[in-house]
């Protein structure tokens, strides 16, 4: 893709760049079905790829999903509409192309690439107790740690799936002996690892930070999963839903004079998080206001991921028919969850069914300045609301962590 089309599409957009639909399957996964892709869609990449049960967001990090893994799979590309022509564009080109005119200086400097991404991720049932490497470790074969958090859209939880609990961490006074003997019983059918883990209700309109480290059996509601930008992590169950897992997910990312060693797979365990006795409080998200109610004319913030300085997430309500001005002080991705209207200069709505491969209105990327100066937003509904999921950056400067470990 020329430079030129590049900055023209940045230019066109007033610092807002139109992103196509980003669909990802998984073998291990049986789609929930409620990401509004077409009923005949849902295995268009073939049976042997396995259901798309997500999609994902403002993503520059490509899926690892194994040796049939497709070209760009997991990219988000960029939709420019130029004289009766559409063009399409990697982000991650976008971003290498503006640098920190799109993503700003703060994150350009640290990280020299976009470093997060959101998703949905869409299953009938449960997924395996799995973890995901901290830096240290995630350092060992290349990749970035994952630190990601769960917000459960109301708007695509319509039913509850098979199994709307999580597990998370591991019951108080686990030992590392009686995880250890888990392990070492992946191949023997059931391990029976979340016999020593806890597990709580998932409720529509609330949300979980998952630190890495922190072994997690994410439940069947449709979830909407900021995280860094990293595809690394390793499953510590071995049966799950009546499914068996192949052991080799037991030793993904791995380091290779490692695998085998199940001392080495106790030791990517956070202990310390795991095994908190509050981690309920620590660890749940209600929506919390950005700013006192009766600030916010037209329209109702809420801050819905806010447990880590990785990344955060907003949910952006406007009211039928208003027009609002809002400002953030970094660059994010977004996703028109619910109504339709205008976005700055572009046109938005959220369909109801999308075919695979079909270009929507429902997506954009949203450069810093831009941010801070401010987007128009319209409601053009006279009684839906527009409802918009907003994903943001590592170090959001409106957003103050409080981080219980270092009270």
């Amino acid at each position: 893709m020329s430079q030129s089309s590049i900055n023209k599409a940045f230019d066109a957009g007033k610092g807002i760049l139109r992103l196509a639909p980003n669909w990802v399957p998984r073998e291990f996964c049986v789609p929930g079905r409620r990401i509004k892709l077409h009923p005949d869609d849902y295995y268009a990449l073939g049976g042997n790829r396995g259901g798309i049960d997500e999609r994902w967001f403002s993503s520059t990090t490509p899926a690892d999903n194994g040796p049939n893994t497709s070209e760009n799979e997991g990219l988000s590309f960029v939709v420019f509409e130029d004289g009766g022509k559409t063009e399409q564009f990697l982000l991650r080109d976008a971003v290498d192309e503006l640098k920190d005119a799109l993503i700003g200086k703060r994150l350009w400097d640290t990280y020299g690439k976009w470093p997060m991404f959101s998703k949905f991720f869409d299953n009938q049932g449960p997924l395996p107790h799995h973890i995901h490497h901290d830096d240290e470790h995630a350092a060992k074969v290349g990749q970035m740690g994952k630190p990601e958090a769960y917000y459960f859209p109301p708007q695509l939880n319509n039913h509850g799936g098979d199994f709307p609990y999580t597990f998370f961490g591991l019951n108080p006074g686990t030992t590392r002996e009686e995880v250890k003997q888990a392990l070492m019983d992946f191949t023997k059918g059931e391990n029976h690892i979340t016999d020593m883990a806890p597990a709580y209700r998932l409720v529509p309109g609330t949300g979980w930070n998952v630190a890495p480290g922190v072994l997690h059996a994410p439940g069947s509601l449709c979830t909407y999963e900021p995280q860094m930008a990293s595809d690394v992590f390793a499953m510590y169950q071995s049966l799950v839903n009546d499914q068996v897992l192949d052991e080799s997910l037991l030793w993904k990312n791995t380091p290779q004079d490692k695998v085998g060693d199940y001392d080495y797979l106790l030791d990517v365990i956070d202990w310390d998080l795991n095994i908190d006795p509050l981690f309920y409080e620590h660890n749940f998200m209600a929506p919390r206001p950005v700013a006192p109610l009766e600030e916010m004319d037209g329209y109702v913030e809420n801050w819905v991921c806010y447990k880590t300085e990785a990344f955060s997430a907003k949910e952006l309500t406007v009211k039928p028919g208003r027009t609002v001005r809002i400002k953030d002080a970094a660059a994010y991705g977004m996703y028109v969850i619910q109504g339709h209207g205008t976005f700055g200069v572009h046109t938005v709505e959220t369909p109801a069914l999308i075919r695979f491969g079909q270009l929507t209105q429902d997506e954009y990327f949203v450069s810093e300045q831009t941010a801070v100066d401010g987007v128009e937003i319209t409601n053009a509904s006279k009684c839906d609301d527009l409802v918009i999921l907003k994903h943001f950056g590592a170090g959001n400067p409106d957003l103050t962590v409080d981080d219980w470990r270092k009270a």
